[in-house]
């Protein structure tokens, strides 16, 4: 899992609530279990007509947030089924970071997993930054420091929980964190094959 530190880049606005994982990404796009290749898919039935012609409205297929690293979402971001899908195609897609006045929990506790920080502000502070994504002006999110910081000068602090943000910054996920106890883990293996031979023949 790639590290999270400090991102800056283009912020794109999706003023809308309660977007739940099959609007992310969508149920026909989860037969595969590779963690690439979603991005294209990411808010298929939004970005795309049932032809798969590019609706010309939507934030994404614009110019100016095409290549989005942050989305600014609004209540309940990620509500829905569990699916892991989702912070796979956001992951994909580019996008390292999402703010919102509040967030689905599973949805929430899946882009910790997958590298990607969601980011819990105040309501009228997610609309601040609303309107400076719609204005295009880029965003600073500070892990490190626990900031967001807009373009235009707004800058908002946020919390995150402490093993959360360990395992962002030093990009470990799940398997990361295990293989932090290889040495313990290789002696336990060492010991047991002579205390207990049989287990490995």
């Amino acid at each position: 899992m790639d590290k999270f530190t400090i991102l800056t880049g283009i912020a794109a606005p999706l003023p809308m609530v309660n977007v739940d994982t099959d609007a992310i990404i969508p149920k026909q796009f989860l037969k595969t279990i590779e963690r690439t290749g979603l991005g294209k898919y990411l808010f298929n039935d939004l970005r795309f007509t049932p032809e798969g012609k590019e609706k010309p409205e939507f934030v994404l297929n614009q110019p100016a947030w095409r290549k989005a690293a942050v989305l600014v979402a609004k209540e309940n971001f990620g509500c829905g089924s569990s699916r892991e899908h989702a912070p796979w195609a956001l992951l994909d897609f580019g996008i390292r970071a999402v703010i919102a006045p509040s967030f689905a929990d599973i949805f929430y506790n899946n882009c910790f997993k997958n590298g990607i920080l969601p980011v819990t502000l105040p309501k009228e502070s997610v609309e601040a930054l609303l309107k400076d994504a719609a204005d295009k002006k880029s965003i600073t999110v500070d892990l490190l420091q626990q900031k967001v910081t807009s373009e235009s000068g707004k800058s908002f602090s946020f919390d995150v929980e402490p093993f959360r943000k360990h395992c962002l910054v030093n990009g470990l996920d799940d398997i990361g964190l295990t293989l932090e106890h290889e040495n313990a883990i290789t002696g336990f293996e060492r010991g047991q094959k002579e205390q207990q031979p049989w287990l490995y023949a």
